[in-house]
């Protein structure tokens, strides 16, 4: 049974480092995410933006269904 989690264990990090290695884009943080994080005030505009409209989505349609005529 050890054998068995031992072995599993040492696949996979061999897997995980083989990743690294080959797909990974240096380790940098932030390096493979789709938007600039650099900019503090532009990141933190753009999240305003995503989980605001998220937010107010319900509210919006909510008032709209009942403003209906």
């Amino acid at each position: 049974m050890l054998s068995t989690v031992a072995r599993n264990t040492l696949l996979g990090r061999n897997v995980m480092k083989t990743i690294v290695r080959n797909g990974s884009h240096g380790g940098i943080p932030g390096e493979n995410l789709p938007f600039d994080i650099h900019s503090r005030y532009k990141l933190t505009a753009l999240f305003i933006v995503f989980l605001g409209s998220g937010l107010s989505a319900p509210f919006l349609i909510t008032r709209h269904q009942l403003l209906k005529k």
